[in-house]
C-alpha cells in the first residue's frame, strides 16, 4: 500500500501582547509563512521524496501567492513548523499510526508550530491508497 500525507493549515493565532513584551520587533504580526486553508500533499516513493526536501513544492492549495508560502515552489517549510509536523509526516508516510488513542482517528493529528507569539495550527492526515 502507498501512503501520502495531507497537511492543512486550520488556524493561525496571534498574541500581540506577548510580541510587545518579548519580541525584538514588537509589531511582528501574524506568521507570514502560511495562510488558513493552505494545503500540502507529501509523497515518498521511487520518484519523489518530499520529506527529504522539507516539503518544498508540496503546496497544492492556497489563497496567497504560492511563491511566498512555505512549502511552495520557492522555499521549504518554516523550521519551527517543520519541527512540529515532520515526525507525524514521516510516521504517516511509512503507514504508521499518527496518534492512536489521542485523536478520534489514528491517521490524523492536530499540532502547531512552536512560535509562542504567533502559532500556526496544522491538521495532518495519512491518506491510504490501494
Amino acid at each position: 500500500m502507498a501512503y501520502r500525507i495531507k497537511v492543512t493549515v486550520i488556524d493561525k493565532k496571534l498574541y500581540p501582547e506577548l510580541q510587545r513584551q518579548y519580541c525584538a520587533d514588537p509589531n511582528a504580526g501574524p506568521c507570514p509563512c502560511y495562510n488558513v486553508g493552505d494545503e500540502f500533499i507529501f509523497a515518498r516513493d521511487d520518484s519523489r521524496d518530499d520529506f527529504w526536501h522539507m516539503g518544498l513544492n508540496t503546496l497544492v492549495k492556497t489563497k496567497g501567492d504560492p511563491n511566498t508560502i512555505a512549502g511552495g515552489p520557492q522555499m521549504p517549510h518554516c523550521s519551527e513548523a517543520w519541527d512540529a509536523i515532520s515526525r507525524y509526516i514521516y510516521t504517516g508516510l511509512q503507514g504508521g499510526s499518527i496518534m492512536r488513542g489521542w485523536m478520534k482517528e489514528e491517521n490524523t493529528m492536530i499540532t502547531c508550530c512552536s512560535d509562542g507569539t504567533r502559532p500556526v495550527i496544522f491538521k495532518i492526515e495519512r491518506l491510504d491508497e490501494a
